[in-house]
């Protein structure tokens, strides 16, 4: 079957869905092509399920640091109640039906399968061929890295997805990679109980963060029973019986436990897409975008796939660029130097722009900043559980913030203003001469842009 149609999207995550959507409602005839759920990734086993769980560990560990929040004075860990509601109450606001049925009233005609390129603004779908008038846009997301490890493959490994759904808690746990899912996953399980060892090759966790977020994330992680073993790799892997048994390079003795959670980075896979018929590398590890996601002649990319970030925020960002594109509309290029990101830790790490390294690296003359949440009134009213930092990387020569990291137990929402300051390039100058409302945590961004002078 050949069908002619005005724009096709290929995979329906948040940005696919928003694209999809958008230009259906703006008049166009839109084919959305999804192989799995619409919606994608963050909604079914990323962004929302985890958050659910990590909001349920904090409790738990908040609390154990005050006790009159646990009534007898103790806080009784029930995973299963945290697993219902990651199912029952997360399916209910997330999922598949409804997620279709709200692309289909605007307009959008939904397909079910595996996409692949066809040549310049053609589409296949099993024995259907699309033909889009206006172009294509690519959303099709990222999948986990699978790490070639001997035995790996042939045993009966977690990824997220896994961990997420899973109604049962394990005794034990080992966690290949230190990243920001492995660490948020870590910490769940081991405050419901679980023996948790988290390997990672690098020298500390979170390796692309600043060194201080690694460790705090490494010490509150240790505060929660979590075993941490950095700038280890996993030699080879085994299940044997009802357990993993995972040999690291140069040690004798394997690691032990009930599952193994592989959570070593996500990859695109633009072969099993027939990029090259488009004029895409299939071997590259993300699609080339110019400043207004344009990918090739007709052809537009979104999210994950163009190596931009692994983030919701991101897709949604790049593909109102892209609509606004595809329908002929002028505006800024995509911009990403104040690209924010936040690990959802207890405490949450936050961050925007450059680190104090890659701004090093970029050959600029750098001043930082960096002081303890636990300094400002607001850390000291809170108590436990106030680990955290504000550090702000400084371009000197300019005047201007490039970079910074907010730690704390509300790290991800004080980040919004510094990542105001740093799209903006507001002059530190003039943001230090802010009024910071009292007592707040974020008062403590005064005292680090103080520190800079």
């Amino acid at each position: 079957m050949n069908v002619e149609v005005d724009v096709v999207v290929v995979g329906l995550g948040p940005g696919g869905e928003f694209a999809a959507g958008a230009l259906a409602e703006a008049g166009l005839e839109v084919v959305g092509v999804e192989a799995e759920l619409v919606g994608g990734e963050c909604p079914y086993w990323g962004c929302v399920p985890s958050k659910m769980m990590i909001r349920a560990g904090d409790v738990l560990a908040e609390a154990g640091r005050v006790p009159v929040l646990a009534g007898e004075g103790k806080a009784v860990p029930d995973w299963k109640r945290v697993a219902d509601r990651v199912r029952n109450e997360a399916t209910d606001a997330w999922n598949d039906r409804a997620a279709a049925d709200r692309l289909v009233a605007k307009g959008v005609r939904l397909v079910r399968g595996t996409g692949r390129l066809a040549g310049p603004r053609r589409v296949t779908v099993g024995d259907s061929t699309y033909q889009a008038r206006r172009g294509v846009v690519l959303a099709t997301g990222t999948r986990p890295v699978i790490p070639p490890v001997p035995g790996l493959p042939a045993t009966p490994y977690w990824t997220n997805r896994d961990a997420i759904a899973t109604e049962e808690l394990p005794t034990s746990m080992i966690v290949l990679g230190g990243g920001a899912i492995g660490v948020e996953i870590a910490q769940v399980f081991a405050r419901f109980g679980c023996a948790v060892t988290v390997v990672e090759g690098h020298e500390r966790l979170l390796a692309r963060e600043e060194p201080e977020a690694g460790e705090l994330a490494e010490r509150v992680l240790r505060s929660d029973g979590v075993t941490v073993r950095h700038r280890a790799r996993a030699a080879r892997v085994d299940h044997v019986g009802t357990a993993f048994e995972v040999r690291l390079e140069g040690e004798p003795d394997p690691l032990r436990a009930e599952r193994l959670l592989v959570a070593t980075g996500r990859r695109t896979d633009l072969a099993a897409l027939a990029v090259d018929t488009a004029g895409v590398d299939p071997a590259a590890r993300a699609v080339p975008t110019d400043g207004q996601m344009r990918a090739g002649d007709g052809l537009w990319a979104v999210g994950d796939v163009t190596g931009r970030g692994a983030f919701t925020h991101v897709s949604m960002y790049q593909a109102r660029i892209a609509v606004r594109d595809i329908l002929g509309e002028p505006g800024p290029d995509a911009d990403y130097r104040a690209l924010p990101r936040v690990t959802f830790t207890d405490p949450e790490i936050g961050a925007v722009g450059l680190t104090e390294r890659q701004a090093r690296e970029q050959e600029m003359r750098v001043r930082t900043a960096l002081v303890p949440i636990a300094s400002s009134t607001r850390g000291w009213i809170h108590g436990p559980g106030t680990e955290g930092f504000i550090k702000l990387v400084e371009d000197a020569d300019r005047g201007v913030l490039v970079g910074a990291t907010s730690a704390g137990p509300a790290g991800g929402e004080v980040l919004y203003g510094l990542n105001v300051a740093v799209h903006a390039e507001v002059p530190t100058a003039r943001i230090a001469h802010m009024i910071y409302t009292y007592p707040t945590f974020h008062r403590a961004v005064e005292a680090a842009l103080n520190a800079l002078r």
